[in-house]
């Protein structure tokens, strides 16, 4: 297998675990250099034949123009939604991602560990604990409450494993049809297309969206969509802010008309924290860090590694986003 010159393109706002593990899989068999913001774009490109690019959030039209050696340009991140996808078919190499099976077990941690603090009020708690108050707020318990996952692929999967630990009714919608050894596994007790989506919305405790952002997807939670969800319901997003209409969100929250929230994502990124729904005690917020553990870190760098070699010898590349 050739030693390929392979150029990873990172931001200072990533974790270093995703550059530690991209050297561990990659820099043993071919010769891997960080991109430099300071150094020319068309010097540091020369002679690249794979381009590792996190989250796809790096990457610049400049740079699809400085790549005229690269024959990859492997996107660590699943979403294509940020990325100029139909300028990169244009250009002489294969783009590929990592798809949602590399991050769906955090997604789906960070989904569950959302139910739990909303059902058990973990806010408020906090809040108690620091005014030295015992014994409030009482929490409810996860058995024999509906789950509702929009979008029941890789880490809808996960989250179900998971929810149905805690007994909790699996309810799910996915645009294609699921593989009988997963509802033999996780024995949902109603798995729909898109046309039932409004069903599982309605009869949710909790609803949990992963879904790819699309034109079709973009505001597929609108005030509509709110209005039918319980007024005890909660709603937890790990996949894209733009899912959700996130003004008609914001009114449902403050208004009460919704149990809470669960959000990791937003429509714009960073969103202002200072806005009053972040400061409702049934709304949790992480920024954008669900699908950032080591092990997502390891399993994406692990499939860039692959792609990496199969172009060293030859093959074709899995995961391709450019057909």
């Amino acid at each position: 297998m050739r030693r390929l010159k392979v150029l990873f393109l990172t931001l200072e706002t990533f974790e270093p675990v995703w550059q530690k593990e991209v050297f561990a899989a990659v820099s043993d068999q071919h010769d891997l250099v960080v991109f430099g913001s300071t150094a020319p774009i068309a010097e540091q490109f020369a002679g690249v034949e794979a381009v590792v690019d996190v989250g796809g959030s790096v990457g610049t039209r400049e740079m699809y123009d400085a790549a005229t050696d690269a024959r990859l340009w492997q996107i660590l991140g699943t979403g294509l939604d940020h990325i100029d996808l139909d300028y990169l078919k244009t250009k002489g190499f294969v783009s590929a991602h990592c798809p949602g099976q590399f991050s769906s077990v955090a997604l789906a941690e960070t989904a569950m560990m959302y139910i739990l603090m909303l059902s058990h009020r973990f806010l408020e708690a906090a809040a108690y604990f620091q005014s030295e108050t015992l014994h409030k707020p009482t929490g409810y318990e996860l058995e024999s409450k509906v789950l509702g996952i929009i979008g029941f692929g890789s880490s809808g999967q996960e989250l179900a494993r998971r929810a149905r630990a805690f007994g909790m009714r699996i309810q799910a919608v996915d645009v294609r049809p699921i593989e009988s050894p997963i509802l033999n596994e996780l024995q949902p007790e109603f798995v729909g297309s898109p046309d039932d989506t409004d069903r599982v919305i309605s009869e949710s405790d909790f609803l949990s969206l992963h879904l790819h952002l699309t034109p079709e997807t973009r505001h597929i939670i609108d005030a509509r969509r709110l209005a039918q969800m319980k007024p005890s319901a909660c709603i937890i997003n790990v996949a894209r802010g733009a899912l959700v209409d996130e003004a008609a969100l914001h009114e449902a929250l403050l208004q009460g008309r919704i149990g809470g929230a669960g959000l990791d994502v937003f429509a714009q990124e960073p969103p202002d924290p200072t806005l009053p729904v972040y400061q409702l005690p049934n709304v949790v917020t992480t920024p954008h860090t669900a699908g950032a553990t080591d092990g997502t870190a390891r399993k994406r760098a692990g499939a860039a590694a692959e792609n990496i070699n199969r172009v060293a010898q030859g093959l074709e590349p899995l995961y391709r986003v450019d057909q």
